[in-house]
């Protein structure tokens, strides 16, 4: 494909420059402040039958705008117009060419606008193809050999070797190296991180572990390293003796987090400082990524927000919050709440989950609106979604009489939506279906057990990961495992 568009932009270009296409796209297309908002709700409509549809073009020869297909067509053709800009998307059409062009300038202008629209509304830039730099395009041109990957190939799969009581870390990792969004960003390099903090940080070690699964090497990696910065940033996890894998895999998110949180802030202060001699921003940009609020991969991948409201029997008035989380647990034994009813799926876990739940008059809470302790009911919901969504089926129970493991058998589905949970039902953006692609299960007692793990390699192919042996599965043992923790991605991602 030619960077220069095709000849007819080339001849357009020579005649009229790049300036309408600037002024077209920052109003139009972009809309790179209030202003331009305003002009394109009032005057962005087709002028043949007034619709403001979501595929409009306008045609860079003459003021006119036209829906795609006949009216926009028509005009080129009787004007003799070649070039209209497509205003969804900001993409060049050629009439004469009948087709798309790409133009390497007109798009450093569209990405200038952009970037003015992402500022204006403080949001995220989107989307934007990749684009080599200089030094990518040496490195690839250096490595002409490339390592393709074919279905039934084993690149990708490493066992684990167990280093005494560790396979509940083997199976977590097994899972994160599975996860399709973690795997994209770490294989293409994206985390940054300073010399001096490097090899302490847990972001470099699991960025490292990445590049050991896909070098093409068959044996059996150890994770002491790994293991020794969980230990230093969890103190609680520390030991040699069996730890809890839900635990271990909270732990793992909040000091990626951390950690990317921490490398992103010296990051920004690196480059204040180098720009400005000031370094004053970055206990500013640290302070501001919490969680739930931060833009780091974990947070991108993993954090959803969880909407309750509390509802006064009296008034009927409602109170709202919102919390995030990074995976949703879900109990499976008995509950007088419910009518002393077990859960038989994942959909009856989330079912009783999302159902409404009367506090009784020993929990009265202070109402806003009646300005005194009322007794009310509570019902959760989902706001948002997260691109990966992880189940916690609460398998132990632990109370003053007993300690016991529950291990009744739980249905969970390869592929399901999560609509009918949502708080906002009718009016939620997106699609939310989600696919599984990993489950860690717990064998044995409370006291003693051992964990492993199926994870989907590709498409259509499943393996059990128990610590250093790796085997193929199939589908069905799978969903005929018991599951402890269970783990799904969405099916089709939306950008901001």
């Amino acid at each position: 494909m030619s960077e220069t568009g095709c000849r007819h932009y080339q001849s357009y270009v020579k005649e009229h420059s790049y300036d309408t296409f600037r002024v077209i796209d920052a109003y139009f297309a972009a809309c790179v402040n209030r202003d331009a908002r305003e002009r394109k709700a009032i005057h962005c409509n087709c002028f043949e039958c007034g619709s403001y549809g979501i595929q409009l073009y306008a045609c860079l020869h003459c003021i006119y705008f036209g829906c795609r297909g006949a009216h926009i067509t028509s005009h080129l053709r009787s004007k003799k117009h070649n070039v209209a800009l497509e205003l969804s998307h900001g993409t060049l059409y050629c009439y004469a060419c009948r087709d798309f062009i790409y133009d390497a300038r007109s798009r450093e202008y569209a990405l200038i606008n952009r970037k003015l629209e992402a500022k204006d509304l403080q949001k995220s830039i989107g989307w934007v193809p990749w684009v080599p730099t200089a030094k990518e395009t040496n490195l690839l041109l250096a490595n002409a050999r490339r390592r393709l990957v074919r279905p039934n190939q084993t690149i990708g799969l490493r066992g684990l070797l167990n280093l005494g009581a560790t396979c509940f870390m083997n199976c977590i990792v097994q899972a994160l190296v599975h996860t399709p969004l973690l795997s994209d960003y770490f294989m293409s390099d994206r985390h940054d991180c300073g010399s001096k903090s490097s090899p302490k940080c847990l972001v470099c070690e699991v960025s490292r572990l990445f590049q050991e699964f896909y070098s093409g090497s068959r044996s059996p990696l150890s994770l002491h390293r790994l293991l020794h910065l969980i230990w230093n940033h969890a103190k609680h996890l520390a030991g040699y003796e069996q730890q809890d894998a839900h635990e271990f895999f909270i732990a793992t998110l909040d000091v990626l987090h951390r950690h990317c949180v921490k490398a992103k802030a010296e990051h920004d202060s690196k480059n204040n400082s180098s720009g400005s001699g000031s370094g004053t921003n970055s206990s500013n940009s640290s302070s501001s990524h919490c969680y739930g609020q931060c833009n780091c991969i974990i947070d991108q991948i993993f954090t959803g927000m969880l909407q309750s409201d509390v509802v006064c029997q009296a008034c009927n008035g409602v109170s709202t919050t919102y919390d995030p989380f990074w995976d949703i647990s879900l109990d499976l034994g008995e509950t007088t709440t419910h009518g002393g009813v077990t859960p038989k799926t994942l959909i009856d876990c989330l079912e009783r989950y999302t159902r409404a739940e009367h506090l009784g008059s020993a929990a009265k809470i202070k109402c806003s609106t009646c300005k005194s302790y009322q007794e009310s009911t509570k019902q959760f919901s989902l706001r948002t979604l997260p691109s990966v969504v992880s189940f916690h089926l609460k398998r132990f129970e632990h109370s003053a009489l007993i300690d016991r493991k529950i291990s009744s058998f739980i249905q969970f589905p390869v592929e399901f939506d999560m609509t009918p949970f949502m708080s906002e039902k009718k009016n939620a953006y997106g699609d939310f279906r989600f696919s599984l692609y990993a489950v860690v299960n717990h064998v044995g007692t409370i006291d003693t057990g051992h964990y492993t793990a199926y994870v989907r390699h590709q498409k259509d192919t499943w393996v059990k990961c128990d610590d250093h042996v790796i085997t193929m599965a199939s589908l069905k043992q799978v969903l005929d495992s018991e599951g402890y923790l269970l783990f799904y991605h969405k099916n089709v991602l939306e950008y901001e």
